[in-house]
């Protein structure tokens, strides 16, 4: 259903974040999503709209064509 989730899954370990942490900084970004919703994303099972791939980059700090990035292109976030 998305393109993004394994991406934000691996930006999101590599920056040392649990669904949890993750999800509370979206909520203090005033992004509301729940660590369930979160992890449905990173499965593929959750549709992802264009200003959920915003917020989320805003608060992975990375610009958002890093979520669309396959994993040969993508390069270490950290």
């Amino acid at each position: 259903m998305n393109i993004i989730g394994p991406n934000l899954k691996e930006i999101r370990l590599d920056k040392g974040l649990t669904q949890e942490e993750f999800s509370h900084k979206c909520q203090l970004n005033g992004f509301n999503i729940t660590r369930s919703t979160l992890a449905k994303i990173e499965a593929k099972v959750r549709r992802v709209t264009d200003i959920e791939v915003q917020l989320i980059s805003e608060v992975l700090d990375i610009s958002v064509d890093v979520l669309f990035l396959s994993d040969d292109e993508r390069t270490p976030t950290i």
